[in-house]
């Protein structure tokens, strides 16, 4: 009595299959390689830890926490640092239940493209922002854009924002 588990004469197409099964294992291990490689190779995120004191991606985050920050940021007047809410409550005083935020203007794409080491030791990013004043039932009242600063001192391990009016 025979059972179909234990029928060997069909073994040479099993052995086929097999090796079928090995080669298209192998060619996946080979094509994920390859992918994981050009991928790591063009990743924008990539830096120099090393070189420039923190990776690229902490000092974007730092970047965008401070900005989160409206009422701490300043404005760079003339050589002078003023802060940024003084400067706006001077035109229009901020009511009971309004806010100033800042946001960034520029794409994920455009502000990673926009940090660049610092020949220091650091960081650099330039961007526009948009700043306006939240208000009351979720109102918006746009103020205006400008320019941001960011900047990461190796030596000071320190990422200061500045704000810089529009060039006219």
């Amino acid at each position: 009595m025979s059972n179909a588990f234990s029928d060997r004469s069909g073994s040479r197409g099993g052995r086929a299959g097999r090796a079928f099964l090995w080669v298209a294992i192998l060619l996946s291990v080979a094509l994920l390689s390859f992918v994981v490689a050009v991928a790591v190779r063009t990743n924008p995120l990539a830096s120099d830890y090393t070189t420039n004191g923190i990776s690229k991606y902490k000092f974007l985050e730092y970047c965008k926490e401070q900005l989160e920050e409206a009422d701490t940021l300043s404005v760079s007047l003339q050589g002078q640092s003023v802060p940024l809410k003084t400067l706006i409550e001077q035109s229009s005083p901020l009511a009971a239940g309004e806010s100033l935020h800042v946001s960034l203007a520029a794409d994920s794409l455009e502000w990673v493209a926009a940090a660049q080491p610092n020949p220091e030791g650091g960081w650099l990013a330039g961007a526009p922002v948009l700043i306006a004043i939240h208000g009351k039932n979720a109102s918006v009242r746009p103020v205006g854009s400008a320019g941001l600063q960011c900047l990461y001192s190796k030596k000071d391990k320190k990422t200061t924002v500045q704000i810089v009016p529009p060039t006219q």
